[in-house]
């Protein structure tokens, strides 16, 4: 059984939100500032996908060496649904199958895909309800980089 309840808090997050000392993890482990490279098992479109996001998800330190292999696997959810989508978009909802018609098996696959993708996406903050609650320092020229990546509350 998983944990109960809603995702926890980034450290980061609770301190700018002011959240009590005894509740702030002071020995969180820290990702090494090692360079973020595509994994070797991507395929081509996954890497197209990777090489579109990645780099803002590296300056705002979303992304990081840790992370290396979780980021691989939405870029390959976000592949295989868009493979899917294409497959399903050029042909019928319906097939032939099992003595009638039956539902197009890319349908499931795509379905399964959005998933996977939705779910790792929740974790790296890329859908408009996961930032919402999520503030970025806007500097002079209007970059919200936040240069460090720092987060306001």
């Amino acid at each position: 059984m998983g944990k109960r309840g809603p995702a926890g808090k980034p450290t980061s997050l609770r301190i700018l939100h002011g959240d009590r000392k005894d509740r702030i993890n002071s020995a969180e482990p820290q990702p090494p500032s090692a360079e973020v490279t595509a994994p070797d098992w991507l395929s081509e479109k996954a890497r197209g996908i990777w090489d579109r996001l990645a780099p803002s998800m590296v300056t705002r330190k979303v992304l990081t060496a840790w992370d290396v292999d979780a980021f691989g696997v939405l870029c390959e959810a976000l592949a295989r649904y868009v493979t899917a989508t294409t497959l399903v978009n050029g042909s019928a909802l319906l097939v032939p199958g099992g003595g009638g018609l039956v539902p197009n098996p890319a349908l499931k696959v795509q379905a399964d895909a959005e998933r996977v993708f939705l779910t790792y996406a929740a974790r790296f903050g890329l859908t408009p309800s996961d930032r919402q609650s999520i503030k970025t320092e806007v500097s002079a020229d209007g970059d919200t980089s936040g240069g460090a990546g720092r987060l306001l509350s």
